[in-house]
């Protein structure tokens, strides 16, 4: 089956009171237009379109990988069947079936794509539009049809007459239209009420000059919502939400408490995993088997290892948890970090572009930045990777079995061999070879009496 896709997206979304274009507006960390692409993409289209308005190169940088996207302009917004026009051209020579969507459905499913194409052919219609039965139809386009069931028109909720718009069967905005129908769009005219060209009008249009048309009743209303609105995008999410969640019930991970997890669409989380309370989970993370996620954490585009722990209110981006680690509570892992098997960073604990090495703990209180550990390093609390010399990032390297004394600075570049031992309170700035002891301590005065003599002197003091 030869297949080609439009998706228009050109609406300015006024409805929304944001600066923001509508389809560019997040869904669970994600644009609801990527939503519809990666549906649109999951049938493998032969041509991909996108319509878009005065944001269109907005839009081509929110959308990642879109080298295999043919963008069209609409220049002026003259309504949906004026935008489905400017993808003409890119049609051009195509020999097949088109299919036409918005860009403000994000809750559509390939299911539902591929059973309304497979009717279209099935019925040998040219042009086809998706329908649903509405509870509330109130804002929809009604579908009309004569005596027989068959499909005359669309009219608007604007347009209806009051018997109309008792109609519950509604428009979807989802159209599938064969190569040599694909000229009738030439032939919609403009509302004068409105300026604008109603794709709706191309049903009446094709049944007209005798073209097989039809509208297939098969959607569902939750799916295939459009969102317009602040509210109707919370919705639309809430819905998203719950899809998301209900595929990792159903594949063995567990939540405390689901109502308050939020996890981006592109997640994977592994059997077993545990998640509590007030997670986010968003980008391209990938959590492993026999995790647990304690409450109050938030994870971007990371890589999570099998039985990994992370503790509450920890904050990891961009960054690789191996299996086993442990990290937490109140600690920040900022991008390009490595943490290895077994490791284990703690409370109050900041790590940045470093790699942790197998077994090395940082407990508490430390500041790790361009920095190489090796394994079995221990940290104490209050270290300082001094990195930075305020034009340059230098790196720090401690190498495996070492001990590094609390309240340490390693001012950087440095090396601090193996097995060496750093004592509590220095600034190292030299290379520590191998084995060694390195202290940078003034050597202590102890100054026997003196507290005696201070306290004698305060109260001659206050007599006078």
């Amino acid at each position: 089956m030869k297949l080609s896709a439009v998706v228009l997206a050109a609406g300015l979304g006024t409805r929304m009171k944001s600066n923001i274009p509508k389809v560019l507006h997040r869904i669970l960390g994600k644009p609801m237009l990527q939503y519809v692409i990666d549906t649109i993409k999951s049938i493998n289209p032969e041509k991909l379109i996108i319509v878009a308005g005065k944001n269109i190169n907005e839009i081509k940088e929110a959308i990642p990988k879109h080298n295999d996207i043919i963008f069209a302009k609409q220049a002026e917004p003259k309504g949906t069947g004026n935008a489905a026009l400017k993808a003409l051209p890119s049609l051009k020579g195509f020999k097949g079936t088109v299919l036409i969507a918005n860009g403000d459905t994000p809750l559509i499913t390939k299911s539902t794509i591929l059973n309304f194409i497979a009717l279209h052919k099935k019925r040998k219609n040219q042009v086809s539009v998706l329908s649903f039965e509405s509870k509330e139809p109130s804002s929809y386009g009604r579908i009309l049809r004569d005596e027989k069931g068959r499909v005359t028109s669309i009219i608007e909720q604007r347009d209806a007459s009051e018997e109309q718009k008792k109609i519950k069967e509604v428009n979807s905005g989802i159209y599938a239209i064969e190569n040599n129908a694909l000229n009738l769009l030439k032939k919609i005219p403009v509302n004068k009420s409105k300026g604008e060209y109603y794709l709706t009008d191309i049903v009446e249009i094709a049944r007209n000059k005798g073209f097989q048309t039809d509208a297939i009743c098969i959607g569902f209303e939750d799916e295939l919502t459009g969102v317009n609105t602040q509210e109707e995008l919370n919705l639309v999410a809430t819905t998203m939400r719950y899809r998301i969640i209900k595929k990792f019930l159903e594949s063995g991970v567990t939540f405390i408490d689901s109502n308050s997890t939020f996890i981006s669409p592109n997640v994977q989380i592994g059997r077993g995993t545990v998640i509590y309370p007030n997670v986010i989970i968003e980008g391209y993370t990938t959590i492993g088997e026999g995790c647990n996620i304690y409450p109050n954490v938030r994870i971007i585009n990371s890589e999570i290892g099998d039985k990994a722990t992370i503790k509450d209110s920890t904050l990891i981006e961009g960054s690789i948890i191996k299996s086993n680690a442990v990290i937490g509570p109140f600690a920040h892992i900022r991008p390009g970090s490595v943490v290895c098997e077994n490791a284990k960073i703690g409370n109050f604990v900041e790590v940045k572009k470093s790699i942790i090495g197998q077994g090395t703990k940082a407990s508490h209180l430390s500041y790790l930045g361009d920095a190489k550990i090796g394994n079995n390093v221990n940290i104490g609390a209050g270290t300082i990777t001094c990195n930075y010399d305020g034009k340059n990032k230098y790196i720090t390297t401690i190498e495996d079995n070492v001990f590094i004394g609390s309240d340490t600075q390693l001012v950087a570049p440095v090396t601090v061999g193996k097995g060496a031992f750093v004592g509590a309170g220095s600034t190292i700035t030299v290379n520590v070879p191998p084995d060694s002891l390195a202290l940078s301590r003034v050597e202590q005065k102890n100054i026997e009496g003196w507290a005696i003599k201070r306290r004698l002197k305060e109260k001659k003091t206050k007599k006078k």
